[in-house]
């Protein structure tokens, strides 16, 4: 899959953008691991302050996708840490969004996959296996469904209906 700078999507696709098809997220994410542009089919987990779905979804094969973690925007705990992120990168995941914090941060930046989080906190999250996968989630400003196309890089992430072409 080729990776698309985000502001040239802007520019190609604006019938897209005013239609909804293709919606930019706030800017409100942090960006971690070597992989600084990244882009993939979105996988959505909704959750609060309990990483188990995260781990149950990274121990499988990513294939390049992406996983669009929904956290409630919650400060309180970390929900992805070093060990994730490595199990992500070993397992061909693209990379990780997560409305929420990350640990591990000099890890993580070693680790071959792209990671957005809202922050980094020292505390480990809770792991009761509550939350769901493959729902909608909304982040940054819109509405993300699994099986969407997700595409970040520096200027920001972008999120389409299908997969964009460059």
């Amino acid at each position: 899959m080729a990776l698309l700078a985000t502001a040239d999507a802007c520019d190609s696709n604006a019938g897209l953008l005013a239609t909804g098809e293709l919606r930019a997220l706030q800017p409100m994410f942090q960006a971690y691991g070597q992989a600084r542009v990244f882009s993939g089919p979105v996988v959505t987990l909704k959750l609060f302050e309990d990483n188990v779905l995260v781990r149950e979804l990274l121990e499988t094969k990513g294939e390049g996708r992406v996983l669009v973690i929904d956290g409630g925007g919650s400060t309180r705990c970390a929900l992805v840490g070093g060990n994730l992120a490595v199990l992500a990168q070993n397992n061909g995941w693209s990379g990780i969004v997560v409305n929420g914090c990350i640990r591990d941060v000099d890890e993580i930046n070693s680790c071959d996959i792209g990671v957005r989080a809202l922050a980094s906190h020292p505390r480990k999250s809770n792991k009761k296996g509550h939350g769901e996968k493959f729902v909608p989630v909304h982040i940054g400003g819109a509405m993300i469904h699994d099986g969407e196309w997700l595409y970040a890089d520096s200027d920001g992430i972008l999120v389409s209906k299908s997969e964009l072409s460059t």
